[in-house]
């Protein structure tokens, strides 16, 4: 006859080890604390996550000619528009284009800036170990990878890793809009300065930025949170914790959405 008592200390094993799993993710955020949040006071009737409308603007377009795309298009569609793009200089040293993964009705984008050398082999973005830094970072707000939606500003990485030039920005932009547009997340967190700097219009620096819903121009029904990009958290460790303050409203702002559109709220 089998213990009674096997299960229960094969699902407290489970859950001791899933536990350990979690606190060596915060450990290596950075997160010395997992105290939760601090209750907020009940926001008046009507009132709504407070949002910052950028007042720096750079003269970068909106929406370009070659990328305006129609109303209801799908990400395939956007793809083979696309196709085996030559619309900047990047063409000419990229391996193959990175055009975005994940879920096409993600309600949480995240945008980075450009792929970099394992995601200009894979064709897939972040999946060097800055794309690992992301993965669980996306795990510790409570999403999986494949239920949100990865992309960069430029499909085509720069070389050596710069920063993408305007040029460049200008011709891929278009796309990403377009990506957006396709998706319509709810949020949108944007990784770095170059991907703020792109979707916001603005010409302000991350850190002035960072940690701040936005208004997204092309679309009211859209916010854009920025953050550090995952890379920037692996070469400066001591900004994982501010990171994590960023993350915090990302998932915050997600309970709270989830529990006002609840059957029993």
């Amino acid at each position: 006859m089998s213990d009674p008592g096997e299960g229960w200390r094969e699902e407290l094993a489970e859950l001791i080890a899933d536990t350990a799993e979690h606190l060596r993710f915060f450990q290596e955020l950075g997160v010395v604390t997992l105290d939760p949040p601090a209750p907020r006071a009940a926001a008046p009737q009507g009132e709504e996550t407070p949002v910052k409308r950028m007042e720096a603007r750079s003269p970068l377009p909106l929406v370009e000619e070659a990328g305006a795309g129609e109303v209801g298009e799908t990400l395939e569609e956007i793809r083979r528009d696309l196709g085996a793009c030559q619309r900047c200089k990047l063409w000419s040293t990229r391996t193959q284009l990175v055009f975005g993964e994940g879920n096409p009705q993600a309600r949480l984008m995240f945008v980075g800036e450009g792929p970099g050398a394992d995601e200009d082999a894979s064709g897939r973005p972040f999946v060097g170990r800055a794309g690992q830094l992301l993965t669980r970072m996306i795990e510790a707000i409570g999403f999986q990878r494949d239920e949100v939606y990865i992309a960069n500003v430029v499909k085509s990485r720069p070389p050596g890793n710069r920063a993408p030039e305007r040029d460049e920005v200008e011709a891929c932009l278009p796309f990403l809009r377009r990506q957006i547009a396709a998706i319509r997340p709810k949020l949108i967190v944007t990784l770095g300065n170059p991907a703020t700097q792109a979707l916001l219009d603005s010409k302000v620096g991350i850190t002035r930025l960072r940690g701040t819903f936005h208004a997204y121009p092309a679309s009211s029904e859209i916010l854009v949170l920025p953050t550090y990009h995952p890379a920037y958290l692996l070469r400066s460790p001591d900004k994982k914790v501010e990171a994590w303050e960023d993350l915090k409203k990302v998932r915050d702002y997600f309970q709270s959405s989830d529990r006002s559109t609840s059957p029993s709220s």
